[in-house]
């Protein structure tokens, strides 16, 4: 199997960031989303996070979620869509 492709996320993830993160080409094959340098977020950030995994889904690529900011998790909770997230272990 391929290493995954990882894709490296920093600065906001806000409404004001989401749309032209939207619009990033994703690499083909599998992914790891690092969201190690992901300094704030809003509701719009978990969007673009459904937005991309749909894609990858409907690609057939697995996906991987490293360093998920708390007050991301915290809206996936809110939003009952935290089961959907392929965290990594």
């Amino acid at each position: 199997m391929a290493e995954p492709s990882v894709v490296k996320l920093e600065g906001a993830l806000t409404l004001e960031t989401a749309a032209a993160c939207l619009e990033r080409v994703l690499p083909g094959g599998n992914l790891v989303f690092d969201f190690g340098n992901v300094t704030r977020v809003d509701s719009s950030a978990l969007a673009l996070l459904l937005a991309w995994l749909r894609r990858a889904r409907e690609r057939g690529s697995a996906v991987e979620l490293h360093a998920l900011p708390e007050p991301l998790l915290a809206l996936a909770r809110l939003y009952g869509v935290d089961a959907l997230l392929p965290l990594a272990a």
